[in-house]
């Protein structure tokens, strides 16, 4: 089913706490980008992947700008970096809200915000689950697949690596800041493939095909 919706931030009007930002912050960065995307961009929380003075995830910060850039060069994004059009890709985070002094959310403070990107994530219902970091990686494993217990939580091996859930096809991402030589590469490389392939959506699970 196609969403119909002209909003590009948070389309379906997730309403979660708001009370703990910064005064100079924005209260929450919402999910961004098409609503009817194929490939779905999770990230950790503001303080880490941006978004906090512009409200627009993967911006502002230097890992957040380098997976804006990837979104680029794929053909995902265009426009201004603060304000990107996304045409094909969702950007969400686990934690949208504002911490003070960009900290990092408490596992309950994560808790409690999980039930609205869960909501997000199944709205948008994309082909490609694109985790960023550690974080959100262990996280998408763990609730969108069966296969968490396959793997260690080694980065540097998930990145770029397909791995078939339950109704999505992963490709984890190593945090932008810890690449090495390579790493861009691999997942530029891994996104032209998948675009060159066929990705839908087949009795409910995310098959490459060709």
């Amino acid at each position: 089913m196609k969403n119909v919706t002209d909003r590009s931030s948070n389309p379906f009007g997730m309403r979660p706490p708001f009370e703990r930002n910064d005064p100079d912050s924005v209260p929450a960065v919402f999910g961004y980008g098409d609503a009817n995307a194929d490939f779905h961009v999770i990230g950790d929380h503001p303080g880490v992947h941006g978004g906090e003075t512009t409200g627009v995830p993967f911006t502002e910060t230097e890992s957040g700008e380098a997976i804006q850039e990837l979104a680029r060069d794929v053909g995902f994004a265009s426009g201004p970096e603060d304000q990107p059009v996304l045409s094909n890709l969702f950007c969400s985070y686990l934690h949208m809200c504002s911490l003070p002094q960009s900290r990092e959310p408490t596992p309950e403070e994560y808790a409690e915000l999980e039930r609205y990107f869960d909501a997000e994530l199944r709205a948008i219902n994309a082909h490609i689950l694109l985790p960023v970091g550690e974080r959100a990686t262990d996280h998408v494993l763990e609730e969108y697949t069966t296969q968490r217990h396959r793997f260690d939580l080694d980065m540097a091996a998930l990145h770029a690596l397909e791995i078939r859930g339950r109704g999505f096809m992963v490709v984890p991402i190593r945090e932008p800041s810890e690449w090495e030589e390579g790493d861009r590469e691999a997942i530029h490389d891994r996104l032209e493939a998948i675009l060159a392939a066929d990705y839908r959506q087949t009795k409910g699970v995310a098959t490459l095909v060709g």
